[in-house]
């Protein structure tokens, strides 16, 4: 097998054109040097470097090996990086993309922790709903909603979407809690009219689509404005659910006809750029943002 030290003293001579020169710079003698070439050519069967009292340079063989030795030394140095980066503190700015929606209604919650537990990072969030490019505009992360990842970048997915119908209790006990997609007819509906049939909303039931026709006091493009009419009772909203999640889990919303929501295909996705190894920064974040989503 071939000794990495020695190929990588063969490279430096290569590099600086001269065995003192390379000695200096490795910090090594003379002839321990030129030791450590002449054990190579010997383990390789063939001269790898012609010398003259004037000149260095290298033979065909040399010439084919120091190509391969330098993909060697650039593959062991990538590995230690590889190997090192879990001894490393998670440290330095981590500039992370989100939708909108998903940053104010599952993300934001979930940073304190993560910063308590992270002193090191400093967490920069661009919340908006542009396609940023990562390495254009600097990002190292970037959260989307997706049924297909781009090609091109590194997908982990975080969570599978589901549309939530959800009111507060004091809405529900206003009104009453609708059973069937149909009882939707009587009751106020929040509207995104940027959505799909915006008059309507999409239901299953035994297997089969069912489309029912919705109406209300408010329609709005922004959906926090139509989670925070839904916290104040002002009636049912028809969510992605990360965009509601904290108000689920802290009950200041319930889930309704939870039996009739129809499957998704669409997913969050954490994307970055496919490095070869992954700063740990980026990764201790993914590793918190998937674990958080595990949780019921």
């Amino acid at each position: 097998m071939l000794d990495l030290d020695a190929c990588r003293t063969f490279a430096r001579v290569v590099e600086t054109h001269s065995f003192s020169e390379a000695a200096r710079s490795l910090g090594m003698s003379l002839p321990v040097v030129s030791k450590q070439v002449a054990r190579l050519e010997q383990q390789l069967g063939t001269r790898l470097l012609n010398r003259t009292t004037r000149h260095l340079s290298l033979s065909e063989a040399g010439s084919a090996f120091h190509t391969h030795c330098a993909q060697l030394l650039d593959i062991a140095q990538t590995a230690e990086a590889a190997v090192s980066q879990f001894h490393q503190s998670p440290r330095g700015q981590l500039r992370v993309s989100a939708p909108v929606a998903f940053a104010n209604g599952s993300l934001a919650p979930l940073l304190p922790a993560f910063l308590e537990r992270y002193p090191d990072v400093q967490l920069e969030l661009d919340a908006s709903d542009r396609q940023v490019d990562l390495a254009e505009d600097g990002f190292d992360l970037a959260i989307r909603l997706t049924a297909r990842p781009p090609e091109g970048l590194v997908a982990r997915p975080l969570h599978r979407i589901r549309r939530v119908a959800c009111a507060a209790d004091a809405y529900l006990q206003r009104r009453g809690t609708p059973l069937t997609p149909q009882d939707l007819a009587q009751h106020n509906c929040l509207i995104y009219p940027q959505a799909e049939g915006a008059g309507t909303w999409a239901f299953e039931q035994d297997g089969r689509a069912l489309v029912v026709p919705v109406r209300g006091s408010l329609r709005s493009n922004s959906t926090e404005a139509l989670r925070r009419a839904a916290c104040g009772g002002v009636g049912v909203a028809y969510m992605r659910d990360y965009a509601v999640r904290q108000n689920l889990l802290d009950g200041s919303l319930r889930e309704v006809l939870a039996a009739y929501a129809p499957p998704s295909r669409a997913e969050l996705f954490a994307l970055y750029l496919p490095n070869r190894y992954l700063p740990p920064k980026v990764r201790v974040f993914i590793d918190y943002l998937v674990d958080s989503f595990d949780q019921p």
